[in-house]
């Protein structure tokens, strides 16, 4: 079964966590995907430690320092033991950037998917950061699609 790691700020949200855990991922495992979410691959734990710390005070700046390894860590893991990366490009998020440029950088194919119809390119020849554009569709087969039915048609061409 082919493993694809979803790079999305869908988990900062309670909308999005909704429509992430209910609709999306489902429909990726439907297809037949083993999805690696980021979402789920630190112990909850760790963060609750450092939300409940005290604010501004060392324990905490030290206890996120922590957790920050370790959550970057794990995706990184993630990233690396994936097949391909599905990028959810609505919303304006350096984690799933990042995560796009590094799964560029090993090798991944990376399908992105941009289903907000605002123009945020660089400039009227990119929908997007012309950086991130670059990344998906340079990587192996990568394409950006625009909706959930060409997406869901371009992981099925894959699977």
């Amino acid at each position: 079964m082919k493993k694809i790691y979803i790079a999305s700020p869908l988990g900062f949200s309670e909308i999005g966590r909704a429509f992430y855990n209910s609709v999306l991922i489902p429909k990726v495992e439907e297809i037949g995907y083993e999805v690696i979410d980021p979402w789920v691959l630190t112990d909850p734990k760790i963060i609750e430690v450092a939300l409940q710390a005290r604010p501004n005070t060392k324990r905490r700046f030290n206890l996120w320092l922590k957790a920050n390894h370790i959550i970057g860590r794990n995706n990184a893991d993630g990233l690396i033991r994936s097949d391909i990366v599905l990028a959810i490009l609505d919303g304006n998020d350096t984690g799933t950037s990042g995560e796009i440029g590094a799964g560029w950088a090993i090798g991944k194919p990376i399908i992105g998917y941009l289903g907000d119809f605002r123009n945020f390119g660089d400039n009227e020849a990119t929908k997007i950061n012309l950086q991130i554009e670059y990344f998906i569709l340079n990587s192996h087969g990568g394409v950006i699609t625009y909706n959930l039915e060409d997406l869901y048609n371009e992981l099925q061409k894959r699977i």
